[in-house]
């Protein structure tokens, strides 16, 4: 009963610190809000500028009988199928790498090369070679979040300690099984920060590939916006980008405390 009484205390304790930084982020969103509601209505800038934000949402409001969940839809498809294939593709290409050194000598110096370069600069190669579909853009989402996947999924089983690997064979277990059971499990922390790295990056690479392409999504309906002078039509798909952005990120989150409940981080306390 004293273990459980001193237990409380400290559970409490974490959740009212917890809750005291989610409400002080929260309050930094909204003193942003507030200033840019303000500053768009002092007469420091015209509303075509800077909008109010009471009119960007009023705007969104509207939008949310028309093409905005089209929209909102199109561009998760694009984005989430890019960072699955590139998820997928990626781990296995940096498995491949940490334990073949045929794989390594092959794919190491175009990832050295391709690592640092703003892959973005191959979308009008894409367009040519693909036209402006949706296999164009998904391609493109793979094609640049697939990197820190690799470059996690390699950096991840070289920091797995040598001592889980010997003391696995030791007890008879065969190179897959090491490399599932073992390699793997330990190395997922490093995984998976290389996909909530990924993430966002797919959904940037979306948005760009449909303000080149044209079409429906959040990335064109902001592009068709900007091309008729809609400032409220901008700003509002601004933060409808922002709001899509934020849940994903939240999303992965959430799903990597699940997977690493096991793991010492489950146990300290999640932030907004």
């Amino acid at each position: 009963m004293a273990g459980v009484a001193h237990a409380e205390p400290i559970d409490a304790a974490r959740f009212f610190s917890a809750a005291g930084l989610v409400v002080a982020r929260s309050s930094v969103v909204v003193l942003l809000l507030v200033g840019w509601e303000l500053f768009a209505r002092s007469g420091a800038v015209t509303m075509f500028v800077l909008p109010p934000l009471s009119a960007v949402l009023e705007r969104i409001w509207i939008d949310a009988s028309g093409d905005l969940w089209l929209n909102v839809g199109l561009t998760l498809y694009r984005a989430v199928v890019g960072f699955l294939i590139a998820a997928v593709a990626g781990i296995m290409l940096g498995m491949a790498i940490s334990r073949s050194a045929v794989a390594r000598w092959f794919f190491d110096p175009i990832i050295s090369v391709g690592f640092p370069m703003p892959k973005i600069a191959f979308l009008p190669i894409v367009i040519l070679w693909l036209g402006v579909y949706d296999v164009s853009k998904i391609s493109m989402v793979v094609f640049d979040a697939i990197f820190p996947v690799v470059t996690a999924t390699i950096i991840g089983i070289q920091g797995v300690e040598k001592e889980l690997i010997w003391s696995a064979r030791n007890m008879g277990a065969s190179k897959r099984e090491v490399m599932w059971q073992v390699v793997l499990p330990a190395a997922l922390p490093q995984i998976l920060t290389g996909l909530q790295v990924a993430l966002p990056i797919a959904l940037i690479v979306a948005i760009v590939a449909e303000m080149a392409m044209g079409g429906y999504g959040l990335g064109g309906a902001m592009m068709t916006s900007s091309r008729f002078a809609d400032s409220r039509g901008v700003f509002a798909a601004l933060v409808e980008i922002a709001i899509v952005g934020y849940v994903l990120v939240k999303l992965m989150a959430v799903l990597r405390r699940r997977l690493l409940v096991w793991h010492q981080e489950a146990s300290e306390p999640a932030t907004v």
